[in-house]
C-alpha cells in the first residue's frame, strides 16, 4: 500500500509539472528544481525504515549528487553555439551523467 502512496504521490508532481510546462514553463521548471523528490524520498525511506543512520547518509549523498546532476544540463546551454540538436544535447547529457556517478561514487566513498 505505501508503495503505491508514494508513487502516486510521485506521480502527480511530475505530471503536474510536464502538464505546467506548456502554460508556464518558467514555474514548471522552479517545482521540478525544488528538491520534492529529495523530500518525499528522505520521509518516505524514514517512515518506512525507521533508520536515522541511513536516512543521514541518503541526504548527505543527495547534497552531493545534486550539484553533481547538473553537469547534463551542460550540453543543452552550448546547444546553440556549437550547433548540437535536442537529442545531441540530451544523449551528451546523459553520457555526462555517467562519469557524474562515477565521481558521485568517488567522494561518498570518501565520507
Amino acid at each position: 500500500m505505501l508503495f503505491f502512496l508514494k508513487t502516486t504521490i510521485a506521480a502527480i508532481a511530475i505530471a503536474f509539472s510536464s502538464w505546467l510546462a506548456s502554460k508556464k514553463p518558467e514555474l514548471a521548471g522552479f517545482i521540478i528544481a525544488l528538491p520534492l523528490a529529495s523530500l518525499f524520498a528522505l520521509a518516505f525511506s524514514y517512515i518506512e525504515h525507521k533508520d536515522m543512520e541511513a536516512s543521514i547518509t541518503f541526504a548527505k549523498s543527495i547534497l552531493i549528487g545534486v550539484p553533481i546532476s547538473w553537469l547534463f544540463f551542460i550540453p543543452f546551454f552550448l546547444a546553440e553555439k556549437y550547433g548540437l540538436g535536442f537529442w545531441a544535447s540530451y544523449g551528451i547529457g546523459l553520457v555526462l551523467l555517467v562519469v557524474g556517478f562515477l565521481l558521485h561514487r568517488y567522494i561518498v566513498g570518501l565520507l
